[in-house]
């Protein structure tokens, strides 16, 4: 018997998150990812009740976005019981015009394509997912979920940079993004924290892309991310917040074109780049280098700081969310950042915090130490669900 599905698409430069979540209870039918690196389509963390009908099926497609969404939905097709009623999908920019899941048409995905220059590292791709499911399955109504529209309910002065009012008033404001992760971390804070839930909370969303928020009463009220995705935190290869003058100076006195500071900035910095070794934390934590432990020191005090804005935005602070695969995964960061924040009455405990426990804070800790793993699937088949209905299942 066929049940009503989402499908749920993340289409990033190289990989293709996916999921299958039934209409009806939000149960995770099928979740995985097709990874693009390297040119070489792999099949990776296929989890869920039907993952073993991806596992049967010859994994023949290409790098093309058209061809992995072509395979994921013929699978559907031929060999799952699900009736899609709908597909949701992360996009990074919302602009000043989207805050909220919209229905996609021509119209708003032209409005959406426009955002491009934002955050080029994603708009493109997300938008590729957008056209590839519509190849495919043209009858499927498509959602699309912004992760800086979770941002919008901050102060107007959380939003603005002290620049000519013509741009502010042109849409060069703070957005903020990982929206829909911190949309998840909120909707758990009642349970993860109770009473305190509505409390001062910083959510750090650490992954090769990085950032922390500030919530008070679940709601966002300052965060590390701005204009664009490049702002805030050092990250794994993108530098976050630096110098405006530095930018004048490589271009005007190094004679580096536009083009070359932006791809320093985003592809060869961060971890990376004070590191000379890699992106990925684990590599950093295992290497002997100098330079390895340079750099994830730097990483912590860089969030050590951010984290001292943001309590001062909040006013104080009663608990600290860990999150994305950095935060999630890795206890040396965390104790990295935890040291660091020490003055502020976080005291974590360090068998807990290997353990990868929920609760990673000594129970006398002032601040509340917590890891939560990140989910940004599930606002996402939430949003298709309430606009879409229950609904009945399109025709295949």
């Amino acid at each position: 018997m066929s049940r009503d599905a989402i499908l749920i698409m993340n289409a990033g430069s190289s990989s293709l998150k996916f999921a299958f979540y039934g209409a009806d209870d939000l149960s995770v039918q099928a979740r995985g990812a097709l990874d693009t690196a390297g040119g070489t389509v792999r099949l990776r963390s296929l989890e869920g009740q039907m993952a073993d009908a991806f596992h049967a099926r010859a994994l023949s497609v290409h790098g093309d976005i058209n061809a992995q969404v072509g395979w994921i939905l013929d699978t559907v097709r031929q060999d799952l019981p699900l009736t899609l009623v709908g597909a949701g999908h992360r996009v990074v920019h919302g602009g000043p015009a989207f805050h909220e899941p919209v229905l996609l048409d021509e119209a708003i995905i032209r409005t959406l394509t426009l955002l491009t220059p934002l955050a080029p590292a994603h708009q493109p791709h997300n938008l590729a997912g957008v056209e590839a499911v519509s190849q495919v399955w043209p009858d499927l109504p498509q959602v699309a979920c912004f992760d800086t529209g979770f941002h919008h309910t901050q102060d107007r002065l959380a939003q603005l940079f002290p620049i000519p009012r013509a741009l502010t008033d042109r849409g060069v404001i703070r957005y903020g993004f990982h929206g829909l992760s911190y949309e998840h971390i909120a909707a758990r804070l009642p349970e993860l924290l109770g009473e305190r839930a509505e409390g001062r909370v910083i959510v750090a969303h650490l992954g090769n892309g990085a950032s922390l928020c500030a919530m008070k009463n679940r709601r966002s009220i300052a965060t590390t991310m701005g204009f664009t995705a490049l702002d805030g935190l050092m990250m794994g290869t993108r530098a976050g917040a630096v110098d405006p003058g530095l930018v004048l100076w490589l271009i005007s006195e190094q004679g580096m074109a536009p083009a070359e500071v932006s791809d320093m900035l985003n592809n060869k910095s961060g971890l990376l780049g004070v590191s000379g070794i890699s992106n990925d934390v684990r590599e950093l934590v295992k290497s002997n280098a100098p330079e390895a432990a340079e750099a994830l020191d730097l990483f912590a005090y860089r969030i050590m700081r951010e984290t001292g804005s943001l309590m001062a935005a909040l006013g104080g602070l009663d608990a600290i969310v860990f999150t994305g695969g950095i935060g999630e995964h890795n206890p040396v960061v965390r104790g990295k950042v935890a040291e660091r924040l020490a003055w502020a009455g976080v005291d974590l405990d360090p068998v807990r915090n290997f353990r990868n426990e929920t609760v990673v804070s000594r129970d006398a800790s002032a601040v509340t130490v917590l890891v939560e793993p990140a989910n940004e699937e599930l606002p996402i088949a939430e949003a298709v669900r309430r606009l879409l209905g229950a609904g009945e299942g399109v025709s295949t």
